[in-house]
């Protein structure tokens, strides 16, 4: 059991007997003196992707999802399907684009450090590591001397994503990005 008070992003939840992952977790606290804190939730069913926008007490509670979370790896894409390698047993599993939401951006073959999402040995989903390294395939040239501003260029990364880097550097060098985010952490 969790307390809306202990949520937060990537939780996995059971409302009415179907799986929701807690997509955001917004806090207010109110001004008045004997109100208790409120908790905006957007949950995300797992079987329909269909959103789902609460507004709880600290003290209200979950029952947890019977789920299953397995290390995956990202093999190849088959069509408009990408395959993915459970890396104990060496099952597969397909997911589509839709299905994927934004994390196709940072998926690159032989990544590891992803974890599935399984109910029944069926996949509902994956969460990608927090950062990943890509390499930067196409940007503005160097500037000397811009290790020392703050100024940032666009850069496109060879999964095709761009991002926002300091100017000094250049084509072919390896970044981490955050996968929340999508924003620039450092070289690789």
């Amino acid at each position: 059991m969790a307390k809306a008070s202990e949520l937060k992003k990537g939780s996995v939840v059971d409302i009415n007997g179907i799986a929701h992952i807690v997509k955001q977790v917004e806090v207010r606290n109110p001004s008045s003196r004997g109100a208790s804190t409120l908790y905006k939730v957007r949950f995300t069913n797992l079987k329909t992707g269909q959103k789902l926008d609460e507004s709880l007490k600290g003290d209200d509670f979950f029952k947890d999802a019977d789920l299953l979370r397995a290390k995956v790896q990202f093999s190849y894409i088959d069509g408009d399907n990408y395959i993915f390698m459970n890396m104990d047993d060496y099952t597969q599993y397909s997911l589509s684009n839709d299905e994927l939401e934004g994390k196709i951006d940072y998926l690159t073959e032989g990544l590891e450090g992803i974890v599935a999402l399984l109910i029944d040995d069926a996949i509902l989903g994956i969460e990608l590591p927090s950062s990943v390294v890509l390499a930067i395939v196409e940007t503005a040239p160097a500037i000397k001397g811009a290790t020392a501003s703050g100024r940032t260029k666009t850069a496109r990364l060879t999964t095709g994503v761009e991002v926002q880097v300091p100017e000094y550097l250049e084509v072919d060098e390896l970044i981490k990005v955050n996968t929340e985010t999508g924003k620039f952490m450092s070289r690789a």
